[in-house]
């Protein structure tokens, strides 16, 4: 399998090469009985089978006899009245292109009489790693991020693209946990594929593409535990309209005055019957984020492109929310939550305060913490977090994750550590979160004290 995003042409080729052989077959081979290869086209990076995939079937060893068939919406097939011989089967599909795949054929033995089953499959994520990244790929923990990126206006494939990733490592030393901020760039050819290899598997990460003034927004994504990500992005400087509903997910009645913004756009609400629309939305792949009182707030990737079809949002109220929440308390870390908690010093979130406040990231849930501040603007790079400190001078506190110091301490003489409000955000998600502890100077408790720190503390502690 190819490796650079020239393949794209590749696949293209083969079809017309296949479909050409199979015709000048299927000319001079009469139809009659015989057996049948069915099967299941199957994408094993998604977990799921490919509908409408164009599965062909030529003669490998002079048998005269071609066919073909389209997989249906579970991607199943069956290819009737093959006569005797050895076959060669493959399957085309936009998906393959995407991935900068060439058509993988397998051999098919039919002996006229019984059925044959075959199935067909994009190879499964581990293969797909070390095949794009080489032999690093297939090392524990390193992921790859793939796919593509389009132009806006007319979706063609965007070359010249610079496609960066950034995530957040911690290292444990003896003095805390020391942050860095990794980032890979990739430059996207003619036919706009890219790949980052070696990112890390089972994490976030932010993603964004760029051209000139074209750009899409600063993109979180969530990298699975198998290290395989496919993205397809796009990017463009016109305005396009944007529509779209958002309903109750129990029930699917209309949200009359949901609030609706996008990354780079206006803020509306949505009418009676939950309909809204944006007449200027910046193309690209924009964050949309949609909050109803009462509701569980969300926030998702879009693709702002022309005549893109109405999207439907539907919202799980925050009652549905809190009802799966499930916080186990046998934890030494959260008993000892509990009872600081009642002793009354200190600021507390449980779990269902958390939900309650309905946060799209973790920093929102101390915009409303009297004496904590998030500085800049979200997808910036200095979002600060800040606590009043003594004679009300604006300070940095300390940040914990599960006990563990992260960064973020003043001391005299010295610049903050760098842990901003973004590398809060990307380091743990609002559905991880337990719990969080908020002390001013003078209450901290000791074990979540720094020294020579003049300001005081935030803990936050995770789910198991």
């Amino acid at each position: 399998m190819p490796t650079t995003p020239s393949s794209f042409s590749r696949p293209l080729l083969l079809v017309v090469l296949f479909a050409q052989w199979a015709s000048a077959q299927s000319a001079e081979a009469p139809r009659g009985t015989g057996s049948t290869v069915s099967g299941v086209v199957y994408d094993s990076v998604a977990r799921a089978p490919i509908a409408s995939a164009m599965v062909q079937l030529a003669g490998a060893d002079g048998a005269r006899f071609s066919g073909a068939a389209v997989a249906d919406s579970l991607g199943r097939y069956a290819i009737a009245d093959v006569p005797k011989g050895k076959y060669m089967l493959g399957f085309f599909h936009p998906m393959q292109d995407s991935l900068g795949l060439e058509p993988t054929l397998r051999e098919v033995s039919v002996d006229g009489r019984q059925p044959v089953s075959a199935n067909l499959a994009i190879p499964s994520p581990a293969t797909l790693r070390v095949a794009v990244c080489g032999a690093g790929g297939a090392a524990e923990g390193n992921g790859v991020v793939m796919g593509a990126v389009f132009d806006a206006r007319d979706n063609a494939p965007a070359a010249g693209v610079t496609v960066t990733g950034q995530w957040l490592e911690m290292s444990f030393t003896k003095e805390g946990v020391v942050p860095r901020r990794p980032s890979l760039v990739a430059v996207t050819k003619e036919k706009g594929w890219f790949a980052l290899c070696n990112v890390p598997s089972g994490g976030m990460m932010t993603l964004v593409a760029r051209r000139g003034a074209d750009s899409t927004d600063r993109l979180d994504v969530q990298v699975p535990a198998s290290g395989f990500l496919r993205r397809e992005l796009f990017i463009g400087t016109v305005r396009e309209r944007m529509s779209g509903v958002v309903v109750a997910t129990v029930g699917g009645q209309p949200l009359s005055g949901a609030q609706v913004s996008i990354g780079g756009g206006p803020q509306i609400l949505a009418n009676e019957r939950g309909e809204w629309t944006f007449t200027d939305a910046p193309s690209g792949t924009r964050m949309l984020e949609v909050r109803a009182v009462g509701y569980y707030p969300e926030r998702r990737h879009v693709n702002v492109v022309a005549g893109a079809p109405p999207l439907k949002v539907a919202l799980n109220t925050l009652k549905a929310v809190l009802d799966t929440i499930k916080v186990t308390a046998n934890r030494a870390d959260l008993i000892g939550f509990d009872e600081r908690r009642r002793s009354g010093v200190g600021k507390y979130l449980t779990a269902a305060d958390i939900a309650r406040r309905l946060p799209t990231v973790t920093s929102d849930l101390f915009t409303s913490i009297a004496g904590v501040t998030i500085g800049g603007s979200r997808g910036g790079t200095q979002r600060k977090i800040g606590m009043r400190g003594v004679f009300d001078t604006q300070c940095s506190p300390a940040i914990y994750l599960d006990s563990h110091y992260l960064g973020g301490v003043n001391i005299p003489g010295l610049p903050p550590s760098p842990f901003t409000a973004d590398d809060l955000d990307m380091f743990v998600t609002p559905d991880r979160v337990a719990g969080v502890e908020v002390y001013v100077q003078g209450t901290v408790p000791p074990q979540f004290q720094q020294a020579m720190s003049d300001c005081g503390s935030i803990v936050i502690w995770t789910k198991r």
